[in-house]
């Protein structure tokens, strides 16, 4: 396993939780991370996430983990379509019912079809994911309002059901990016670099 050479570490702020990557950027971006979180049931998450030099993303492994169940997904896009692989063990519907939540679809996706066109892949609870379309996009040296609406492989958590999602990201000012997402709206800070530094009502990040 290689070793990364940089780091970022975000707090949860819905919810008692945390989030640890290392990662190397140097030539697109490969991504190892952990998250830890208590809703809606208490989950591990890791993930490993590769982008090509041009940030489009590439390919996406999760596997998530709570008490008496493991779910895992896999996307690759090696031929310019979508390849969704996932398996399941346990029972994550009734950990959510327990805790008053909706059961969970299967993990993956009934018709990866329906990510045809999607070069950017979002997994849920993540900011780094966030880093990928503003990059790949051109935002940190785009004037002020550039918009561009994309279609991205969400991949929801814990459940890791994959769904196509329109996003629309638009550069506010410099350092601050606006995610919209059907009637979510979200003004993200993010560095020079365009990792994020704060993202209203889902984390603060507190190294890096």
């Amino acid at each position: 396993m290689p070793v990364s050479p940089r780091s970022l570490l975000w707090q949860r702020i819905d919810t008692d939780g945390i989030e640890h990557v290392l990662f190397d950027d140097r030539s697109g971006l490969y991504a190892r991370g952990t998250m830890v979180a208590a809703a809606p049931v208490p989950y591990t998450c890791d993930y490993e996430l590769l982008a090509d030099p041009k940030w489009s993303s590439v390919r996406l492994t999760v596997t998530a983990e709570g008490a008496g169940w493991l779910r895992s997904v896999k996307l690759e896009r090696p031929d310019g379509r979508w390849h969704v692989t996932a398996g399941e063990q346990g029972n994550l519907d009734a950990a959510l019912v327990a805790a008053g939540h909706p059961r969970a679809g299967l993990p993956g996706s009934e018709d990866p079809g329906r990510l045809l066109g999607a070069l950017d892949v979002d997994l849920g609870y993540c900011p780094l994911a966030n880093t990928l379309p503003i990059r790949r996009l051109g935002l940190l040296s785009a004037p002020p309002g550039t918009a561009h609406t994309i279609t991205a492989a969400w991949v929801l958590v814990p459940e890791l059901v994959v769904v196509p999602a329109r996003q629309t990201y638009t550069l506010v000012a410099p350092g601050s990016v606006r995610y919209a997402s059907g009637d979510f709206t979200a003004d993200l800070t993010v560095d020079d670099e365009g990792f994020v530094a704060s993202y209203p009502g889902l984390a603060t990040r507190i190294t890096g």
